[in-house]
């Protein structure tokens, strides 16, 4: 996912730029109708799919794939999808972010337009850093754990797990399930932060159609 990373970079570099110098990266001549209406389709098409991606994830395809995969092999699926999951709301978070402050720029902006971009930025914030820290550092628990596990002739088990009940008696299995569930759950927090950014961010939106 080099390349991915690479633009990543570029569009977070580029929505900072917009949203701290906007009149030198823009030019201060103003803004053409072609240009705010390419930017309203870019904002409004990359918040749908961030918010959606992660309301996904979130609360229907995980909780499925858990309740009908081997664990072992939902961990792995996991370890896989959850990269790409997090570059892809990131990508089009800062591209929202972008998108946003090219329409409201700050110096201009009203009170709840700021709320909003802060919204923006918090996704943005939180989707980076599970992609550059939370999610790295739990799929190689997650893998270390797994190892341990097929040693305990454990984790093939569907819908439930019966690691608890093996960590009772085996010092290393609940030393790897402290440390996994601590980094986890920070994962999880950050996840949930920025789904619940872009929630607000939802509100606001709604506030401006017209139906």
């Amino acid at each position: 996912m080099g390349w991915a990373a690479r633009f990543l970079t570029a569009v977070s570099f580029l929505a900072a730029g917009v949203l701290f110098a906007p009149d030198a990266l823009l030019g201060g001549s103003g803004r053409s109708g072609a240009g705010v209406a390419a930017a309203r389709l870019a904002h409004v098409l990359c918040f749908a799919t961030a918010w959606g991606a992660a309301l996904w994830v979130t609360f229907i395809g995980g909780i499925v794939m858990f309740k009908y995969l081997p664990r072992h092999q939902f961990g792995s699926l996991q370890g896989k999808m959850f990269p790409a999951y997090f570059m892809l709301i990131s990508v089009c978070s800062a591209i929202s972010v972008a998108a946003f402050a090219y329409l409201h720029p700050w110096k201009t902006a009203s009170t709840i337009e700021r709320y909003q971009l802060g919204f923006l930025i918090s996704a943005l914030g939180f989707d980076l850093s599970n992609l550059l820290v939370f999610t790295p550092m739990t799929t190689e628990m997650m893998m270390r754990r797994h190892k341990i596990e097929k040693d305990l002739g454990i984790g093939s088990e569907v819908g439930f797990s019966k690691n608890a009940e093996v960590a009772r008696t085996n010092p290393t299995l609940a030393a790897m399930n402290k440390k996994f569930g601590m980094i986890h759950g920070l994962s999880s927090l950050a996840n949930i932060m920025a789904f619940g950014s872009l929630a607000m961010h939802s509100w606001y939106l709604a506030s401006k159609l017209q139906i």
